[in-house]
């Protein structure tokens, strides 16, 4: 028998998590599911499958291993702390909590307990075009890191979209990748705003440009642009002292295209980690730190000034 893996929320990206672990992965059992449309979530998840309506009592089930989050953003923290008291590995979408705050509360709960259930979606981190830069950064190739420039472009986004999930939800990925990418936390944020693409609606500021500011003192700058039309389009450049790494070009119809690849790397290597005896990926301190940088570019968003990131000190648990 697998791991028995229960899903929380069926919306896109649960379901699309499903879907893969049922084809993909194949140290992995989907024995439960929990999502707020019962219908719906007996659709995605066919029959055979245990049917929660309340995520709580998935977390506790004797029939679940291990749990997959990927419900709306603000049920995060609280199933994460329920999966942490119930001694269960967890894979948690971002964001780790909606607010910096809410996230080093999970950080200190599981640091209490002493050993890591918590890993945290930055799936980039397992995108084949990412880890080949990676991997030649760390090997020495272009010397050390200098500058980074980053570019995260939708083709649109559903109404419902802020100036805030810029930041928030799209953003965020950067900041990992950037943190990954250096070894450095983020230490200063500044955001600056042209003028609103004609294609925002109700006085959303997009475009976006995020600087950035390593504790080493690597530049970065992140264009984030919701409203692009063309495509979803990722790009990295990566500035060294002796040349440059740039991330192979793709533009698709959208993220799970996209990153197909590193969904599937994702979820193998999380399986694998949990059934070998606990998740090796980003921890819910990267979680936490990307919170904390987001809470400073929100505030520089609503000021115009730069804001520096505000970090609790590591718990040794995270190195």
């Amino acid at each position: 028998m697998g791991l028995r893996v229960g899903v929380v929320g069926l919306g896109v990206m649960g379901a699309g998590h499903l879907r893969t672990l049922v084809a993909d992965v194949p140290r992995a059992q989907v024995a439960a599911v929990c999502d707020v449309d019962v219908d719906r979530a007996r659709l995605v998840a066919g029959e055979g499958v245990c049917l929660h309506v309340d995520p709580i009592a998935l977390i506790r089930s004797e029939e679940v291993d291990a749990v997959l989050i990927a419900s709306s953003d603000a049920t995060h923290a609280d199933l994460v702390l329920a999966c942490i008291d119930a001694g269960k590995p967890v894979l948690c979408e971002k964001p780790l909590a909606t607010t910096a705050a809410a996230s080093l509360v999970v950080t200190e709960a599981e640091a209490a307990l002493g050993r890591r259930l918590v890993q945290v979606g930055f799936m980039r981190r397992f995108d084949p075009r990412y880890a080949a830069v990676k991997r030649e950064l760390d090997d020495g190739v272009v010397g050390r890191p200098l500058l980074v420039h980053c570019a995260h472009r939708n083709a649109a986004v559903p109404p419902t979209y802020t100036s805030d999930m810029l930041i928030t939800s799209s953003g965020t990925h950067e900041f990992d990748v950037v943190r990954w990418l250096t070894g450095e936390e983020i230490v200063t944020a500044t955001v600056l705003t042209p003028r609103a693409t004609s294609r925002a609606v109700d006085g959303m500021r997009d475009p976006q440009l995020l600087i950035l500011k390593t504790e080493g003192g690597v530049l970065v700058d992140v264009e984030v642009f919701v409203n692009a039309a063309y495509g979803y389009d990722i790009r990295c450049e990566l500035v060294g002292e002796t040349g440059t790494l740039t991330l192979e070009p793709a533009v698709t119809p959208g993220f799970l295209e996209r990153f197909a690849d590193a969904y599937r790397h994702e979820l193998i290597d999380w399986v694998d980690a949990v059934a070998d005896g606990g998740p090796r990926g980003p921890t819910a301190w990267d979680g936490y730190a990307a919170t904390a940088v987001a809470d400073a570019c929100l505030e520089s968003l609503a000021s115009g000034r730069t804001v520096d990131v505000r970090l609790a000190e590591r718990p040794a648990l995270y190195g």
